[in-house]
């Protein structure tokens, strides 16, 4: 089972490799939202905002955070680090439920061309 410290590096790399992003996938990433990834083996929630492509003012909240974040990603320790690493991948993630993103629909429509 991955540790709290090894997701929130898992997260600072995602965070790396969105800001390196080009193109199609820099501008799908350059949104500006509050954002939320719920580690459910640990029962911990990182919670920060997506900026241009950045993950900033990373936060660990026990549980569930008190507001709602407008991009939110629910998933175990071991995915989330998986699906960095390039182990996993987010479709078949996400089509057999270890991977759960919920967002507004413009906001999915854009998220679509990073998974």
């Amino acid at each position: 089972m991955a540790t709290i410290e090894e997701c929130r590096s898992a997260l600072e790399r995602l965070s790396e490799n969105l800001a390196g992003a080009e193109g199609d996938l820099h501008s799908a990433a350059a949104l500006d939202r509050s954002l939320s990834c719920r580690i459910t083996d640990l029962d911990v929630t990182f919670v920060g905002r997506l900026v241009d492509g950045r993950i900033q003012d990373v936060v660990t909240v026990r549980g569930l955070p008190a507001e709602r974040a407008e991009i939110r990603l629910t998933m175990a320790g071991d995915d989330l680090v998986a699906l960095v690493d390039g182990r996993l991948h987010f479709a078949k993630a996400w089509g057999g439920g270890r991977v759960k993103l919920e967002a507004g629909f413009r906001d999915l429509l854009r998220l679509r061309k990073l998974l």
